[in-house]
């Protein structure tokens, strides 16, 4: 069918929820808006499915929400009956439309005779997975779109690890979702009846407090933050999304008792009216953080998105300016202090092992080499990193310590199996309670940091493709740098290129080395000054990211490599 043709069946579709239908009826004769909603189903990426909120195969709705569930319970149809009594944790986060879409999820389940346990209102993703393993569910949902501007939302699916689908996993439930042609004719089960016996249950409060319960055993020198952490003053915002209730309370848990919340962005708010990203890598994203900081004099800020999954931070600075911490800097930090701490306290396993995205910086790994930790690396995608926590638990070759993707996601206890900034919060207040104690803060632990691996520096920039072309557009760009394969960038030669589609890796004089990770549609660059960049298409926007990691004898001579690398590979684009 024609998008046309697919248009013109939602437009007729008597059943059509009125909201969208009218819609439809405001889109009439915008060609352009309705070929984008309506020329190709909305697909699983790295996170699940996002995208615009309103009607159409490509937009999110209750339909194409419909859809997806309907594909996981047929799939999950096929399975023992053990596992439809095991059932799917569904969560959801602030957005518009996210406690429908759950509901709507739990009828569809409900539908097939699936069990569902659903939160009573809005918790953070990792909640979720935690949430997955801590009722022993086989599935679970959640209903977010993280960081991404207020017109989107999205749906995650999570495997009984209480990590995100991986690929095999995730493409077997797509074909089932694919299966689903007709999307008025998904049936739902009545949600009073769903309650009434028991199919559908509704948690809260239980598993909040089993969850806290185990975020508390994520701090490592109490008496640190009894002596130093209770008095250190810090700004907390949850940016309108999920983090404040267990922010707070995780917070007051640990020790952390003089910390204030930006009181504006602590509602729940879809339209996230104070910021137009609610996004802690954005310094936009501080703004009402940095006032409320300034007047209250306080050492530390922390953001947490949405759904509070990523995590970051800004730190006070003797003028009483704020200076924001990359992603890669606070992994270096945060790494740091927990390989340190444990090294002091006796309890650094002999077998200790970070995990990072093979987009992530190398500072990292340098910081866990002098500690004689390795550093595993994994492709970009938290899923990836939860399947090396399995890894080390099955087989006992590693013990986990800290896992990290540079876009400010981090992990420091696998009882989640996924990003999490509840955690990550409680652990950065006590890092920087380490620091005020030798009268320093989280900038001058970071200058320290440098000192001692080398000024490390990375960028990140993306070209995004919007429309019914986009895809087409981004596919060729990666064509392009397969087949122009570039020598060099801004004069440093390249040394190797790994291509993960292949899963190989090509030196200059021409031989090869395979890739022992799972095909992805990724390029890496290896510079002779020990400079890479990366290339891929996002896996939940229309967009290619362009990743760079540098390293100089001074932060000056790091940010100058940076802007040089940047102006290469755009003159390269435009080539």
């Amino acid at each position: 069918m024609s998008w046309k043709d697919t248009y013109a069946t939602w437009k007729n579709q008597a059943t059509l929820e009125s909201s969208l239908k009218q819609e439809l009826a405001a889109s009439a004769g915008d060609d352009a808006t309705l070929e984008d909603a309506f020329y190709q189903p909305m697909e699983f990426g790295t996170a699940g499915m996002r995208g615009i909120l309103g009607p159409g195969i490509n937009r999110m709705n209750i339909y194409t929400v419909r859809q997806a569930t309907e594909g996981l319970a047929t799939f999950m149809d096929t399975l023992d009956a053990e596992v439809k009594e095991r059932g799917v944790a569904i969560s959801f986060d602030s957005r518009h439309h996210s406690e429908d879409f759950a509901h709507e999820s739990a009828r569809v389940l409900g539908e097939h005779g699936i069990k569902s346990f659903v939160f009573e209102s809005l918790r953070p993703t990792p909640e979720l997975s935690f949430t997955v393993r801590h009722l022993h569910t086989y599935a679970g949902i959640m209903i977010t779109a993280s960081h991404n501007p207020k017109q989107y939302n999205g749906y995650k699916i999570y495997g009984e690890d209480g990590g995100q689908m991986p690929p095999k996993e995730s493409d077997l439930i797509t074909s089932y979702i694919r299966k689903v042609t007709d999307l008025f004719a998904i049936k739902v089960a009545d949600e009073d009846k769903l309650l009434a016996d028991k199919t559908m249950t509704i948690i809260g409060d239980d598993v909040d407090q089993a969850y806290l319960a185990k975020v508390k055993t994520v701090n490592i020198n109490q008496k640190l933050i009894d002596e130093v952490g209770k008095d250190m003053k810090l700004v907390f915002t949850p940016l309108h999304g999920t983090g404040r209730m267990l922010g707070e309370k995780a917070l007051r848990n640990a020790g952390f008792k003089n910390f204030s919340v930006v009181k504006e962005q602590a509602v729940a708010d879809p339209e996230f009216s104070t910021v137009k990203f609610p996004n802690p890598e954005f310094p936009e994203a501080f703004k009402m953080a940095i006032d409320l900081g300034k007047k209250e004099g306080a050492d530390v800020l922390i953001a947490v998105d949405p759904d509070a999954d990523r995590l970051g931070t800004a730190v006070r600075q003797p003028d009483g300016e704020y200076v924001l911490l990359t992603g890669n800097q606070i992994a270096a930090v945060l790494l740091h202090y927990i390989l340190q701490a444990n090294k002091d306290a006796g309890t650094l396993p002999a077998n200790a092992a970070a995990v990072k995205s093979i987009v992530s910086s190398e500072f990292a790994t340098k910081v866990a080499a002098s500690y004689n930790v390795d550093m595993i690396n994994v492709l970009t995608g938290f899923k990836y990193i939860a399947e090396q926590i399995e890894h080390f638990q099955d087989t006992g070759e590693h013990t986990y310590m800290f896992g990290f993707e540079e876009s400010y996601g981090y992990l420091i206890k696998p009882f989640v199996h996924d990003k999490d900034a509840i955690q990550t919060t409680v652990l950065l207040a006590e890092v920087a309670a380490y620091y005020k104690q030798q009268g320093k803060n989280l900038y001058d632990g970071l200058q320290d940091l440098f000192a001692e691996y080398g000024y490390f520096r990375e960028k990140t920039t993306s070209e995004e493709f919007d429309g019914v072309g986009g895809g087409d557009k981004i596919t060729a760009l990666m064509t392009k740098f397969r087949n122009e394969a570039p020598v060099d960038f801004a004069g440093y030669k390249v040394v190797s290129t790994e291509d993960f589609a292949s899963q190989t890796e090509t030196f200059a004089d021409g031989h090869t080395a395979p890739i022992a990770l799972p095909t992805a549609n990724v390029l890496k660059y290896k510079l002779e000054d020990g400079t890479w960049i990366a290339i891929r298409p996002s896996g939940t926007e229309p967009k290619i990211k362009f990743y760079i990691g540098t390293l100089g004898d001074s932060l000056n001579e790091a940010n100058s490599k940076l802007d040089q690398f940047d102006l290469a590979i755009q003159a390269f684009i435009k080539e």
